[in-house]
């Protein structure tokens, strides 16, 4: 008999809740190994610390910090960290849950983890920032390590920071550990290709569903929530494709132009002062992105964004998940009843993961590959995933999330069934 966790209380549209809600699905289709299916409803380690800095202006201040591991059966824990005012705990579960299937969807050698710092970045100063990233690194480094787990960026922290990290983490190892993070500034053993791969993941992804479905790229409308990293380069490749990006939305507000907006020009605005001020659209409403007549639509920002009312106003036929935990369960189940095609976060953005895994096998190799070889093993990863998972759904007759987690699930559970307990 197994017991709930004492330390979260979830709801059904929280984060943790909404993966509780994703693994119930799966378990008919897990056979014998649904008696170990307990073991992904509950993180394998929850880290919280305590990390004061010293302000510029001399006083102290203390922030809360995460990292959860949360399943290691398959291979060492591999997430990112975030920087974020709203990050908690149950968050943080959550985000480490979904990296444990999403690795195992790709069929990397890991498991799943992540980290988070409760900070508002944007009010640090650089040397501020710094100081923050290296005490929560040296506060998490007993149970980070190149064997063991390795972060990466995610919301709010970049290169530099990863930066940070591994110098942190060497410093106190006493030997430079380049693959303790990826997603490093390329001269300290970062990889080409590392940058764009989440957004490529979302197009290889999309571009397949798209042909699936009989929809031409060429003149499709699509609709990005989340302009960052992830959000603008998926923007990119369909508009290279011949797509037209309809609505932009990021924390700065909502811009439409149902001709099609100029991205060579907007995306160096958007990254400088936010999309609301490129004066090639018309600013609307945020709730008004959600009913914008579009054919794809991307949410690439927070989870819990898709909610049953949004559901029911999108005009889309096929929604790429560019961010993690985008959709809630009752929003899941109105797409589904409308005949929306979803392509779950842990498939379509697991390019981000696929590179970093690259990334940390160069770095213990100290051999690196050129963007192009890059290029070409993550979408044949990608696809090769992607056309398994598509099968399971069709097998069974189930929608491509609750495949992907068939196939996550399986491959995860026999691990830790193969494995055994210990001691």
């Amino acid at each position: 008999m197994s017991e709930k966790l004492s330390f979260v209380n979830p709801t059904a549209n929280s984060p943790w809740g909404t993966y509780l809600s994703q693994v119930d699905r799966v378990v008919p289709y897990l056979g014998p190994l649904a008696r170990w299916v307990e073991t992904l409803k509950r993180p394998k380690r929850a880290l919280i610390v305590d990390v004061p800095i010293e302000m510029d202006d001399g006083t102290i201040a203390h922030f809360e910090g995460y990292r959860v591991q949360h399943n290691m059966s398959r291979g060492p824990g591999k997430g990112g960290v975030r920087f974020h005012p709203d990050v908690t705990l149950e968050e943080v579960m959550a985000l480490s849950a979904w990296m444990t299937i999403k690795t195992a969807a790709v069929n990397l050698p890991y498991g799943g983890a992540k980290g988070g710092i409760r900070v508002d970045p944007k009010k640090l100063s650089l040397q501020e920032l710094e100081k923050i990233t290296r005490r929560y690194t040296s506060e998490i480094g007993i149970i980070i390590g190149p064997h063991t787990d390795i972060p990466a960026p995610d919301v709010n922290t970049n290169g530099q920071i990863m930066a940070w990290m591994m110098d942190t983490y060497s410093m106190n190892t006493g030997g430079t550990a380049t693959g303790v993070v990826t997603g490093k500034p390329l001269h300290l053993g970062g990889s080409l290709g590392r940058v764009k791969a989440t957004g490529r993941g979302v197009f290889v992804t999309g571009r397949e569903a798209a042909r699936r479905l009989g929809m031409d790229l060429r003149g499709a409308r699509i609709a990005v929530q989340g302009f960052g990293n992830v959000g603008s380069v998926a923007a990119e490749l369909f508009a290279e494709a011949g797509a037209k990006i309809v609505a932009v939305q990021d924390h700065t507000g909502t811009i439409v132009n149902t001709n099609g907006l100029d991205l060579s020009k907007l995306i160096p605005v958007a990254n400088k002062e936010g999309v609301i001020a490129f004066k090639g659209g018309d600013v609307v409403p945020n709730e008004a992105f959600w009913d914008t007549a579009c054919d794809i639509l991307i949410p690439a920002a927070l989870e819990g964004q898709i909610t049953a009312e949004r559901a029911q106003k999108t005009t889309a036929k096929l929604v790429l998940e560019g961010a993690n935990g985008p959709t809630v369960p009752t929003a899941d189940d109105i797409l589904a009843e409308r005949g929306v095609l979803v392509v779950p976060d842990v498939i379509c953005n697991a390019g981000g993961v696929t590179v970093s895994y690259f990334e940390w096998v160069q770095d213990f190799s100290s051999f690196f590959w050129d963007e192009d070889e890059i290029n070409v093993r993550l979408d044949r990863i990608m696809m090769n995933a992607l056309n398994q998972i598509w099968d399971t759904a069709d097998k069974h007759k189930i929608s491509l999330r609750t495949a992907t987690y068939a196939v996550a699930c399986e491959r995860i559970l026999m691990a830790r069934q193969e494995r055994g307990l210990y001691p």
